[in-house]
């Protein structure tokens, strides 16, 4: 019996869901722009990781240029050694930019984000084959970040592994750490698995307080598998600010579940989380730190998460470490497990307060307002074979046990201002959609 999935648009309340494109890479590795009633407005033959529109604030005044890898590396590990190339390109498809030949070892090995700087220079997420001191003779995957300016220069560069006495590690967390890497020092996907980076920019803690360890240029990075979010001081190098990677033994899976209601309170143990980032100073919660709690099996030594699996969206005071906005499925009035996905996935604040989520393993991107309710829903239609939901050609292989798998998987949709298109682009009416019973 073949299996029948949701596709398309299921929901949109035209007067209560925030007006913009959205964009994100199928798992056809094809990213396209489409509008709220998932029309395809436009579409690039390039895969993102993350795909982004580019602010034309950023980008002198340019519009609808887009940020993709360009090229493989052809390294046969996969994973994260797997970009050759990254790069940015115009409306029409023409290259504007790229980057990677030139990176130490021939590839930029980009992976999971990268970001265009207020001063021109793009902040590069990347994995370094290297030595990491504490963990062993092999050379492993750790990852960091580039800042390369535009003509493709290195001018400041950060590796987690020269920074592991920061991260807060029990003795028994160090142990399994070094066991974990002992046991796969070739994991495609590296032994942090660094998940996002993004600098702060300018916001309300630093204008409170200019001497605050929140700088606009320090840069908050996730690393999944560790359970840490944290603050490196651009500066020194060193972390700032720290979320993780333990809690109370009290405030664990049952804790959360049973006072999930309960806000503001203090953050409880996060799992495998996703691209957390300060909210800008123009947007509602402006200052606080918004993160995809996957509840993802994680951690050194590992976590414990709940039966009921379910991911949870977190809205984050940075300064009183309390969540003072969260989603869940519970928040809709839904069993927690109907939103869960361990892996990939992204939160985003938008202009009226609503808030797009893309549970990215589902391959599906929705809105909900502030208190909950679902207001706009899509479910990729786009589907590609891979493991654990990357295509085949970037994914590492364990013989005899994983297979190839039709996936729909989406790693992270940007909501995109309409005056970031070009002129022209289409824009029709937003038009009611209800098919969450199936169609009537």
């Amino acid at each position: 019996m073949a299996f029948v999935r949701l596709s398309g648009v299921t929901y949109l309340d035209p007067e209560l869901a925030h007006d913009s494109y959205v964009l994100f890479t199928g798992a056809d590795s094809v990213t396209r722009l489409i509008d709220l009633n998932g029309t395809v407005v436009h579409e690039w033959p390039y895969a993102g990781v993350p795909p982004r529109i580019l602010d034309p604030a950023l980008n002198d005044g340019r519009v609808g240029d887009v940020g993709v890898q360009l090229s493989d590396s052809g390294d046969a590990r996969g994973g994260i050694y797997a970009n050759g190339t990254i790069g940015q390109l115009n409306w029409d498809g023409e290259r504007v930019w790229e980057w990677g030949r030139q990176a130490p070892g021939g590839a930029a090995r980009q992976n999971h984000d990268w970001e265009l700087l207020p001063n021109g220079n793009r902040l590069i997420l990347v994995t370094a084959p290297r030595v990491v001191p504490g963990l062993g003779d092999h050379v492993i995957g750790d990852q960091g970040l580039y800042e390369v300016t535009p003509d493709g220069e290195i001018v400041w560069q950060w590796f987690a592994g020269d920074h592991l006495d920061e991260f807060g590690f029990s003795e028994a967390g160090w142990a399994a750490l070094r066991e974990t890497v002992a046991r796969d020092p070739e994991d495609p996907w590296g032994y942090l698995e660094m998940n996002s980076a993004k600098s702060l920019g300018q916001n309300r803690w630093h204008v409170e307080d200019p001497g605050t360890a929140f700088q606009p240029d320090n840069i908050l990075v996730s690393f999944r598998k560790a359970n840490i979010v944290a603050l490196i001081d651009k500066a020194t190098g060193a972390l700032a600010w720290r979320l993780g990677p333990y809690y109370a033994a009290e405030a664990g899976a049952q804790h959360q579940r049973i006072n999930a209601h309960k806000v503001p309170r203090p953050l409880d143990q996060t799992s495998g989380q996703h691209n957390p980032h300060m909210i800008a100073p123009h947007l509602p919660g402006a200052g606080n730190i918004l993160v995809f709690d996957n509840q993802g099996g994680a951690g050194y030594p590992p976590a414990a998460v709940g039966i009921y699996a379910g991911s949870r969206v977190l809205e984050v005071d940075p300064v009183s470490r309390e969540i003072v906005w969260q989603y869940t499925a519970e928040d809709s009035g839904l069993p927690p497990w109907t939103f869960f996905s361990s892996f990939v996935s992204n939160a985003q604040r938008l202009p009226n307060g609503n808030t797009l989520i893309t549970e990215g393993m589902q391959g599906r991107i929705f809105q909900v307002t502030a208190d909950g309710d679902v207001v706009w829903e899509y479910h990729s239609p786009y589907q590609g074979y891979g493991v654990a939901g990357e295509p085949e050609v970037k994914q590492a292989r364990v013989p005899g046990v994983d297979r190839l798998t039709l996936t729909a998987l989406v790693y992270r949709a940007q909501a995109v201002p309409f005056e970031w298109a070009p002129v022209g682009t289409p824009r029709l009416p937003l038009r009611h959609v209800d098919l969450r019973n199936g169609p009537s």
